[in-house]
Order: structure tokens, then sequence, then C-alpha cells
């Protein structure tokens, strides 16, 4: 099982399903755990009944765990015992609640991504979670921009001095386009993860980053050929 964390203020449920998508299609068994303050998978994620207070959910064959607190909690409401492991190949966590960085055994993922875009909000808001961190922990910048410019990753490195993490040298920029965000709004409407309509950029750098978490290169691009075929 590989835990992948996803950090960060700006919104990530659309990124984390794509990506989720792309490794259900490669026959992997997923859960995305909706860690964050907004809890915006209650909002876009269909459920059997989303007015408790946490659940989970299976969405086009991804699991989803909203308005847990730990993964006790989240055994506990599958029936599961504490001792017992999950049988998932892959948990993405979406993370922004500085009250839960350190209980959901952060610190035991094989990777961890800070997913922000230039404005100080992201930033900012951001950075108040990476706060919380107590033990050194490897980083990858995730950004939502065409490119970053040398400034504002050296205002990131600026406001996050003294803070136990290591920024890795590799940077994965998702440049949003209109129809990007167009292609996700309908999604949200109909229930469904599409992938046709977005662009090239967009998704290159969901391909890359699967290809990343899974390190199956092949893989993933006969998964995305069979979703595109699907389509």
């Amino acid at each position: 099982m590989e835990k992948i964390n996803f950090i960060g203020a700006f919104d990530k449920t659309d990124l984390i399903m794509y990506v989720a998508k792309i490794l259900v299609e490669m026959g992997k068994k997923v859960l995305i755990v909706d860690a964050t303050v907004e809890q915006k998978a209650r909002y876009v994620i269909p459920a059997i009944d989303n007015n408790l207070i946490s659940y989970v959910t299976n969405y086009l064959d991804i699991d989803i765990a909203v308005g847990f607190s730990n993964y006790n909690e989240i055994k506990q409401f599958l029936g599961m015992p504490e001792s017992a492991v999950f049988t998932y190949d892959y948990i993405l966590i979406d993370i922004n609640n500085p009250n839960l960085v350190n209980s959901f055994e952060i610190y035991d993922a094989r990777e961890n991504y800070f997913v922000t875009s230039a404005d100080l909000y992201s930033l900012k808001k951001g950075l108040e979670t990476l706060r919380k961190i107590e033990m050194p922990l490897k980083i990858t910048k995730i950004y939502f921009s065409n490119q970053m410019s040398k400034a504002e990753d050296d205002y990131l490195n600026f406001l996050s001095l003294g803070y136990r993490i290591q920024w890795q040298d590799d940077k994965i920029y998702f440049p949003m386009q209109s129809q990007d965000q167009d292609i996700i709004m309908e999604n949200q409407r109909l229930s469904r993860i599409k992938f046709r309509g977005i662009s090239s950029e967009y998704k290159d750098a969901l391909i890359y980053l699967a290809q990343e978490i899974s390190n199956d290169q092949n893989g993933v691009k006969k998964a995305y050929k069979q979703i595109e075929k699907g389509e």
C-alpha cells in the first residue's frame, strides 16, 4: 500500500480524482481521503447519504472517505479492527487541515506534494499546514501555473524558511486553461470523470504525475489510452 499526500490550500479535489481514475484503470484499488477543512468531496462527489458526519462512499470504483480524523476511524466505519491493514494499493490524501497533519501518518507516505498557485492566499494558507510538520519531510511542488517565475518560487522558499521540509528539485506544472475548468465543472454537474476536452498541457501533467506515483510509465500511458477509447 502506497500513501500519497497532497498538501495545501489550493483546490486539489479534481486533480486527485483524475489521478485516481488513471490508477483504477490500471487495475489498482484506490482510496481518497478528504482531510480538508472545506470537505469539498462532500459536495461534488455523489454519496448514498452525505448527511452523515463521516462516511466512505464508492464513486466510479474509487473509494472516498470524508469527515474522518484518522485512519482508525475509517477502519471502524468499514467494520475493520484497528490492527487490520488496508487492502488498497494507493491511499491519496487531500489535506489542508493543520490539526490533522499528524493524524494521517504523513511521514509514512511515499510521495508528498505541495499543491499551490502563486496567489498569496494559496501560499500562506497552505503553509499553515506545513507549519505543523514535526519531522523532516521531502516535498515536491505542484504549481498550478504555466511557469512559476524564479522570483515566485524563491518567495515560497523564503516563506517556508525554518519549516521542517526539504523541497525537491523537481517541480510539476499544471497550466490550467479555461477549457480545463469548463470540463471540470461539467464533470461535477454530470457526476463523471471525463478526460475528453482537457488541454494537452493538463493531460501531459496528469500523465506525468500518475507515472511518478505509480512508477509505471507504460502502464499509465496504456490506461490513459483505454480511458480515451471509452469516452
